[in-house]
């Protein structure tokens, strides 16, 4: 699996079962004696690299502080693994979007799934719990996908400044999505950490 995801890296999203067993060293018949299909490796590299990514930004939401100001800082190491990792990025991207994909990157324990929770944490009271649908979190992944693949393709903004737009993005839908259950959030508290 580890040389599957440096196969990835170094020769893109597309990568074969052939390039992969050259890439490892053994002969293409003994790659699928450690997985079923061919399908079964891209999951188990999809699991790898998520579980990577999560690494990466998991300090970023243990950190103090407004909720908008976390999902920039959230936005902004995901961006730097992106930036390290970016043909690993992309195989996460453009997998289907079925639900063992989202199993793998938008569970509970996942990239967005943790920033929304770490999100809810700050929106919470005891009367209300925000609580996002599989399809607004595929949603919002989508976009931050987007927005990142587009910035390793053309680099046409800073870091800063796609780090920035992107997290105002998040902050806007999770922000119109506490407002639709009850909870008022004025614009001056994103504002003031920009």
């Amino acid at each position: 699996m580890v040389a599957a995801a440096d196969a990835i890296e170094k020769y893109g999203a597309g990568v074969g079962t052939a390039q992969i067993a050259e890439h490892a060293g053994v002969a293409r018949p003994h790659v699928y004696r450690h997985f079923d299909s061919k399908a079964d490796l891209a999951g188990e590299v999809l699991r790898f690299a998520a579980d990577q990514l999560i690494d990466t930004v998991r300090p970023a939401m243990q950190v103090s502080g407004t909720a908008p100001a976390i999902i920039r800082g959230v936005i902004g190491a995901a961006l730097g693994w992106a930036a390290e990792h970016p043909n690993l990025y992309r195989f996460m991207a453009v997998r289907q979007q079925d639900k063992e994909t989202h199993r793998a990157r938008l569970g509970r324990t996942r990239f967005l799934g943790e920033v929304v929770a770490a999100a809810s944490a700050y929106l919470r009271t005891p009367e209300v719990e925000v609580d996002l649908p599989d399809g607004v979190m595929a949603g919002l992944m989508g976009m931050v996908d987007a927005g990142i693949i587009w910035w390793l393709d053309h680099h046409d903004e800073s870091q800063d400044e796609v780090v920035a737009r992107i997290a105002h993005q998040v902050w806007l839908i999770l922000r119109d999505l506490a407002d639709s259950v009850g909870l008022g959030i004025d614009d001056d508290s994103y504002l003031s950490v920009r």
